[in-house]
């Protein structure tokens, strides 16, 4: 049997809490762990912090309202799907619950085990398949990192974050050594090998607040946040390092691979997306010219150019 789920039950009535408690313990398949949040305040805590399979929220809460509570946690990245629960009748209630991000509308008085379990069934197939559209909306289908197109969108929003609050953040921008190398030597399957194993190398080297995505062909690209220049290049030059020591493993064939990094940050190298890309591509050529599997930052490129002159 599978461990139960966690469920969430935000509603400031004690009674309440009781009769969902009896409701879970007459559910014929699914089994869920019930917690409880007594107020808004409690609730959009627990909402953020993620872990629950799905919520059941009371429309109307002593200190707010259940929709501003929705409102907050999805603006806050929350995807916990939500069930909404109300003692309130009206033709428009549903709608407003629905139209907030509520997944289902139940009415308190109509509430039987029957009626809970079916709509908690509905909403974890309904979530499980709206992430599955997330991922392929937003994920490389290779690497499993980010796509693109999310680069783009994540990168445009943390340099507006960084701007208006005045926070350092840095882009790396990443070029496997060699790739065409080894893709006329031992087949696009082996190429697609070794954006794998890079690509894994890279995600489970960065942090979790940082962003990894495919930027394009043989390239990735990292979005470190609250990072400066310095704290960045060196974080850039321990993940190189450490792939340099790790060969991608192909049957018995054992590739050595090596990556290439430029490096820019916020302030000093732009304050647009378009300008930190440009400084992070000059970086990255100035390693690839200076002899590949090593890390250049902005600053860095600039200099050897000026020397170079």
């Amino acid at each position: 049997m599978p461990p139960p789920r966690r469920l969430l039950l935000i509603d400031d009535e004690r009674l309440q809490h009781r009769l969902v408690g009896q409701m879970l313990r007459q559910f014929r398949g699914a089994h869920f762990d019930l917690e409880i949040a007594s107020n808004c305040r409690e609730g959009l805590e627990q909402l953020r912090s993620g872990g629950h399979a799905a919520a059941l929220l009371d429309y109307r809460l002593t200190d707010g309202d259940g929709l501003s509570l929705l409102a907050e946690a999805r603006a806050a990245g929350c995807r916990t799907p939500v069930i909404f629960l109300t003692a309130n009748t009206g033709d428009d209630l549903d709608m407003a619950a629905l139209e907030a991000g509520a997944v289902d509308y139940l009415e308190k008085a109509a509430l039987s085990p029957k009626m809970l379990e079916r709509s908690l069934r509905y909403a974890l197939r309904l979530s499980e398949s709206l992430e599955q559209l997330r991922q392929l909306a937003t994920r490389d289908q290779l690497t499993g990192l980010l796509n693109r197109r999310e680069f783009d969108r994540i990168l445009g929003d943390e340099l507006a974050r960084c701007v208006r609050f005045d926070r350092p953040a840095a882009l790396a921008l990443i070029d496997i050594d060699h790739f065409k190398k080894v893709n006329d030597t031992h087949g696009h399957p082996a190429g697609d090998a070794v954006l794998q194993h890079v690509a894994g190398i890279i995600a489970a080297q960065a942090r979790d607040v940082d962003f990894v995505a495919r930027y394009g062909g043989e390239e990735m690209a990292v979005i470190m946040v609250e990072t400066t220049a310095g704290a960045a290049r060196v974080a850039m030059a321990r993940m190189a390092a450490h792939l340099a020591r790790t060969p991608c493993r192909i049957g018995e064939l054992a590739l050595p691979v090596t990556f290439s990094a430029g490096v820019a940050a916020v302030p000093d190298d732009g304050l647009t997306p378009a300008a930190l890309i440009a400084a992070a591509d000059h970086a990255l050529y100035a390693a690839k010219r200076g002899g590949r599997n090593r890390v250049f930052s902005a600053q860095e490129a600039q200099l050897a150019q000026a020397v170079a002159v």
